[in-house]
């Protein structure tokens, strides 16, 4: 799978690099994937996905994969005469379900903290909105810490700043990794070409993650007719006990 991703690199460019170097139309920056459509089948343990593009020119390329967007509670436990009950609640909209970033170099080197914000370029700089929150800026930070915190730990958000690799001048690749836990839809992989602290050219390139086979068809199944799916998984859970009581009672 390597080799395949190091041909399609070199390959690709290598034709890209053509159409920046001299073309009629020289566009500032132009980057591909590897491959477009990420299948999760049983036993998937996480993928590799590489991004390769060419720019018109020297400058600083940042990579951010953003997956979709959802909406997300979260509950504090505190004991009330000794049982753990939820006390308080903080719901955030539009947060990425996952979130990664690569850069030429640190990211304060290549922006200014207001640009950053402006393209939400870092896990520091996203945009966490609080739709009804009533607390303080304070205790709202610390919410905020708290749901990147948890999506660090689900290895959903990656907290260290990845690596593009520049072949040349113009030439530059970056890999970055999807976990096993990796949430399905569709993803936006944006490139940025920044020069003098600015954002000169971007460009979002699609990634579809999926079920396929036979466990999207149990996941669809579980989703859609969750009543039916409970009951056929508590009479397998059942017969798989009578089974396994007869055979060692036999034996």
């Amino acid at each position: 799978m390597k080799r395949l991703l190091a041909i399609a690199f070199i390959v690709g460019a290598l034709l890209l690099g053509a159409v920046a170097s001299g073309g009629v139309a020289r566009a500032p920056l132009v980057a591909d994937l590897s491959e477009h459509l990420v299948a999760i089948t049983t036993g998937f343990a996480g993928t590799d996905v590489l991004l390769f593009g060419a720019t018109d020119d020297e400058g600083d390329v940042v990579v951010v994969v953003r997956g979709p967007s959802h909406s997300i509670s979260l509950h504090r436990k505190s004991t009330v005469l000794g049982i753990w009950v939820n006390t308080a609640s903080m719901r955030f909209d539009r947060v990425p379900s996952f979130y990664a970033v690569a850069a030429s170099r640190p990211l304060e080197e290549i922006a200014g903290a207001a640009e950053l914000d402006r393209h939400e370029i870092g896990i520091e700089h996203l945009e966490l909105k609080l739709p009804r929150a009533k607390a303080s800026e304070n205790v709202a930070m610390q919410w905020r810490d708290a749901l990147v915190r948890t999506h660090v730990d689900a290895d959903l958000f990656q907290p260290e700043v990845g690596r593009v690799a520049f072949l040349g001048n113009r030439l530059f690749r970056a890999e970055f990794h999807l976990p096993a836990n990796v949430p399905t839809g569709s993803y936006q992989v944006q490139v940025f070409l920044i020069r003098d602290q600015r954002v000169q050219s971007a460009q979002i390139t699609p990634l579809i993650v999926s079920r396929i086979g036979v466990q999207a068809e149990i996941f669809d199944f579980a989703h859609q007719r969750s009543a039916l799916y409970g009951v056929i998984a508590i009479l397998l859970a059942l017969f798989a006990g009578w089974l396994g009581n007869a055979v060692f009672r036999k034996t």
